[in-house]
């Protein structure tokens, strides 16, 4: 099975899926993104990956033909850290964990293959996905082997305990 969180910005998505990493001790590859902030304002993302890696996603500053609002997104970075990250858990027996499933990581073709990839290994995924519709998400949200789970405010303590004790059964086959 595989677990993808959703919900608006800045309820806690990312924090969740850092718990249950942390929390399980589970062996984890993949990549998470966390703000760039300048003076206490957005700049932009950085895509981290599990095993050390870093590279900016997207910035204000950023001159690409690739735009998602004011951001420019840096597909070459997400594919080079990113999309490789998930190529290297799917040779090992890993959860793969693979924030965000958004709108700025899917102007890549690279990054959508490889996360149907992950979709199908026998490793579990756990994700976030962006609530907005995009046809894409839309067909990862459909698949029988994910669940989608809502993450509000008010839910996000529920979610964490839950997603911990249900990836706690988990054994990883090779």
């Amino acid at each position: 099975m595989n677990y993808l969180l959703t919900g608006h910005p800045g309820v806690g998505k990312t924090t969740i899926i850092k718990r249950i990493v942390e929390e399980l001790k589970l062996p984890a590859g993949g990549f998470y993104t966390e703000e760039i902030r300048e003076n206490n304002m957005r700049m932009g993302f950085a895509v981290v990956t599990f095993s050390g890696f870093k590279g900016v996603l997207a910035h204000r500053n950023f001159k690409s033909r690739y735009k998602v609002g004011k951001y420019g997104v840096g597909i070459y970075t997400l594919n080079r850290i990113g999309v490789k990250e998930i190529q290297m858990c799917l040779m090992e027996k890993k959860i793969i964990v693979i924030d965000e499933i958004g709108k700025m990581e899917l102007l890549s073709p690279q990054f959508q293959a490889v996360v149907e990839k992950a979709l199908d290994a026998n490793n579990p995924v756990l994700g976030t996905i962006t609530s907005a519709r995009h046809p894409f998400a839309q067909k990862v949200k459909a698949r029988s082997d994910v669940k989608v789970i809502e993450v509000t405010k008010q839910n996000r303590e529920e979610v964490s305990k839950s997603l911990i004790k249900e990836l706690k059964k988990i054994k990883l086959k090779g």
